[in-house]
């Protein structure tokens, strides 16, 4: 059940949203259930987390900062960076991989080091789409791995990026079979439902549900989420509105593309059928160098 004139529960998509679910100690184990869901049955499995300063001012003075929405290491020494991308970047791989560094670099101590390094995960819900259809419509999650480019073997493992395309994932509730389709399910749809779906009965999923209900807020937790909830939309006209002006240009750009593509064509027919750079001037309204240059 939805209504888009109401809300009863926070939107992920906000930094309130994000880190309140995800981001305390106290939800912790909503975090660990979809990591574990994220993997989909591989043979890890992640059994607590402790989370790490999600800001990092670098090595030394100067150095840029990193600030991380979910920053976390598991028991077996991984580690995790979970990112809520809520808009499209031009760099947006390059960042992903500067941000990977900081848990790598994190890992080497003092003196001696035979350079053994644990697993790091940069896991990245994205409220957008890879641009010119990097990957199929139906493909919304992509895990990236350092490979050979001949035989395509794994040639590194331990250094993984995990992306969700969320505005892909369009399964209704009755399609929901594993626990990923239903954290996905979760993730895209809570600001939209005013109920808990039947779907969605299992006990994580009911503390979701409760951590996520605005009336349980305190005035300042419902304000901190209103002002977050504001800078998400304003973002987002932003960007909708750019998005929009470029469309407009582009269809704009074409007509005129292809009004001066006919207006050549038709230029080189009656060049062929013997009119004179004069006659083909006046008929077209160009001038007659224009015309020599247009054949």
């Amino acid at each position: 059940m939805t209504d888009d004139t109401k809300e009863r529960y926070i939107n992920p998509y906000t930094d309130f949203g994000f880190k309140k679910l995800f981001g305390t100690e106290m939800n912790k184990d909503l975090l660990i259930s979809f990591l574990n869901a994220l993997f989909n049955g591989q043979e890890r499995e992640i059994e607590d987390v402790q989370y790490l300063n999600g800001e990092n001012l670098g090595d030394g003075y100067g150095d840029r900062r990193s600030v991380f929405d979910v920053y976390c290491i598991a028991k077996d020494g991984s580690r995790f960076i979970v990112e809520m991308q809520k808009a499209e970047q031009a760099y947006f791989k390059d960042r992903s991989v500067y941000y990977a560094t900081t848990p790598i670099r994190q890992q080497a101590p003092k003196g001696e080091w035979d350079y053994h390094l644990d697993d790091v995960y940069t896991v990245g819900i994205l409220n957008f789409e890879f641009p010119h259809g990097e990957y199929p419509a139906d493909s919304y999650r992509h895990e990236i791995k350092l490979e050979d480019t001949e035989d395509h073997h794994v040639f590194y493992d331990k250094l993984t990026f995990i992306y969700l395309e969320m505005p892909k994932f369009t399964k209704t509730e009755d399609e929901l079979v594993t626990m990923f389709d239903k954290w996905m399910f979760v993730l895209h749809n809570l600001y939209r439902l005013l109920e808990r779906p039947k779907a969605l009965q299992d006990r994580i999923f009911q503390k979701l549900f409760e951590q996520a209900e605005i009336a349980r807020y305190s005035e300042s937790e419902r304000r901190q989420y209103e002002e977050s909830k504001k800078v998400f939309w304003d973002n987002y006209s932003v960007l909708k509105t750019a998005r929009d002006k470029g469309l407009r240009e582009g269809v704009q750009q074409g007509i005129q593309q292809g009004i001066q593509q006919e207006k050549i064509d038709t230029i080189r027919r009656m060049e062929a059928k013997g009119f004179s750079f004069e006659d083909i001037s006046e008929i077209v309204g160009l001038t007659v160098d224009e015309v020599k240059e247009l054949l």
